[in-house]
């Protein structure tokens, strides 16, 4: 089992930057695919990106394409989601999920298909 804590989420203005990490420990990372979600108040939880075992493999939502880089070091346990040129629109809880994986290149982006989840951080973006 794996334990999954999200930090480095808070309040900016739009057009500014965060770096969410996801930190991990029970068990190595590098067995997991791994991915960000995120919800809106009212709205379902939605794939933000996510990121094969090797980190060479990656998936964005097309709402956060070539603003978003999701990166991951086994090493260090952490997989991190920077967010560059926030929108009001990306204001949410961001969560990260886990996948207990065989397969080196494999990722997801749907929901069900996650072993794990972390607590989620608040992600605030003022206009």
């Amino acid at each position: 089992q794996v334990q999954l804590v999200e930090s480095g989420g808070g309040l900016v203005q739009a057009g500014g930057s965060l770096r969410l990490s996801c930190a991990a420990s029970g068990r190595p990372i590098s067995s997991y695919a791994m991915g960000w979600f995120r919800q809106a108040p009212g709205k379902e939880r939605e794939s933000v990106a996510a990121i094969s075992r090797s980190g060479g493999n990656t998936y964005y939502s097309p709402s956060v394409k070539g603003r978003f880089t999701i990166f991951r070091n086994n090493a260090k346990n952490t997989v991190y989601l920077q967010m560059n040129s926030l929108k009001p629109e990306d204001t949410a809880i961001y969560y990260c999920a886990a996948k207990l994986e065989n397969r080196n290149n494999y990722y997801t982006s749907l929901r069900y298909e996650y072993d794990y989840w972390g607590q989620g951080t608040q992600v605030t973006v003022s206009s």
